[in-house]
């Protein structure tokens, strides 16, 4: 297993770009990773039992015993990916796509590092949906209708926001409230190349994005919130989730107009998480900017 090891400076692998035909097929899978001890591994072992050629988990900002746990897994298709400073929501799935598109990868899995439930049935699903179906982004329904009921106020707000958006775009008749904030979901190597790879650390831009480029977006699967396997969230960190994705919608919607981005819905704007995004981290990582630490 290689290990990529990563600081203020950087020190990385390079990659050259594979040429593959037509039926040419690579199954990459990231998943980020925060202080996941007790989870990343079985996590990965699903991963492990798909037909998935690389792995990437990108630790970051952790301080258990993640990193350990992962480079203990003996297998040439782990590659791990360690950050000393967290990189901020969903920046790492970015840097992750980054790694697999440069690795020649014709589908990509995000999985999140505490995604422990019997999952893998439906892993497969996605990843069928871009290979069988010709779609470049297939979603997990994690509230079916008659979940949706049940939802705290929370919850339904945040499901709100997700809704308008896609009814904005375009989409909410094909894929309801379905967003690729919530839940493992896939992407074609096409949508790699059509959307930078920025955009996909907002996550609802980038879907916003895929359809201004006329790519193909279903929903792939359906796996209820709490079959995820994800541990309970404490009020003030659900709190803060819901705003950083009500804002990300809200932001997508202006990306999708073409208009100047704002963080607004209802009036009221929405950062949540959004300013720990480390843009400057994930800017150096794309352009291949590192420092031997050794040097």
């Amino acid at each position: 297993m290689t290990t990529v090891t990563f600081y203020k400076g950087f020190h990385i692998l390079v990659i050259k770009e594979k040429s593959f035909g037509r039926k040419y097929k690579m199954l990459a899978a990231v998943v980020p990773v925060l202080n996941e001890e007790k989870r990343v591994k079985k996590t990965l072992e699903t991963l492990l039992s798909l037909p998935s050629d690389l792995i990437v988990p990108v630790i970051n900002g952790s301080s258990d015993n993640s990193g350990s746990i992962i480079r203990q897994i003996k297998s040439p298709r782990v590659l791990p990916l360690e950050f000393i400073e967290p990189l901020g929501i969903d920046i790492p799935r970015a840097v992750g796509a980054k790694v697999a598109l440069d690795r020649g990868a014709t589908a990509v899995l995000f999985v999140d590092g505490d995604m422990n439930g019997n999952i893998a049935g439906n892993l497969r699903e996605l990843v069928a949906k871009l290979w069988g179906n010709g779609a470049d982004m297939a979603l997990t329904d994690c509230y079916p209708g008659e979940y949706q009921a049940s939802l705290s106020s929370l919850a339904f707000e945040v499901l709100n926001a997700r809704t308008k958006l896609n009814k904005a775009i375009g989409l909410n008749g094909s894929i309801g409230a379905a967003s690729p904030s919530h839940g493992p979901h896939a992407v074609s190597r096409r949508l790699l190349q059509s959307v930078p790879l920025r955009e996909l650390a907002i996550p609802p831009v980038s879907l916003g994005l895929a359809v201004k480029k006329n790519l193909k977006i279903i929903v792939g699967t359906t796996i209820p919130h709490k079959a995820l396997g994800s541990p309970d969230k404490d009020p003030v960190h659900s709190e803060l989730i819901a705003q950083t994705i009500i804002g990300d919608c809200a932001e997508a919607l202006y990306a999708f107009r073409n208009e100047k981005r704002r963080r607004i819905f209802n009036d009221v704007e929405y950062n949540g998480y959004h300013p720990q995004r480390r843009w400057d981290l994930l800017e150096d990582f794309c352009q291949g900017k590192y420092k031997n630490p050794g040097s």
